[in-house]
């Protein structure tokens, strides 16, 4: 669905910091949503921790930079990274140029893949938190 400019997928789910996650078998698939790109500017770095590392909702395990912004990425959901996108080490404009594509940044196992359901998600929560948002940082827009 698309929200004053902003492209979301309305099946995805959204961690409340602009990272969505999209459930793959018993991983979920973890990237920056559109609008955190577009806030961000051309990301210009990102952290590709170690896979196996134990991660905990909320919590930051990361980082990623744009020529404007240096940002913390944090967990959606308790688990255990499994995958890094090695692509974005060369690379990292992959995020603004395919953020729910090539772009993706990391896969994880969650603990339990019903803590899903403490994300984002569903068209009325998507459009409710993103005007939210657009209106807060309605200033910061380039």
């Amino acid at each position: 669905m698309e929200i004053q400019g902003y492209n979301l997928p309305e099946d995805l789910y959204y961690e409340q910091n602009h990272f969505w996650v999209k459930p793959e078998g018993d991983l979920v698939v973890m990237g920056l949503d559109d609008f955190g790109q577009k806030m961000a500017g051309d990301i210009v770095f990102i952290q590709l921790p170690p896979e196996g590392k134990r991660l905990k909702a909320g919590k930051a395990f990361a980082k990623m930079e744009s020529g404007k912004w240096l940002g913390k990425i944090y967990a959606p959901l308790d688990g255990e990274l499994i995958e890094i996108n090695e692509d974005l080490e060369l690379d990292p404009t992959k995020i603004n140029e395919d953020c729910y594509g090539e772009g993706w940044l990391y896969k994880i196992r969650p603990d339990n893949m019903d803590d899903l359901n403490n994300l984002i998600h569903g068209p009325q929560a998507i459009e409710k938190w993103v005007l939210a948002d657009i209106e807060k940082y309605k200033d910061k827009q380039a």
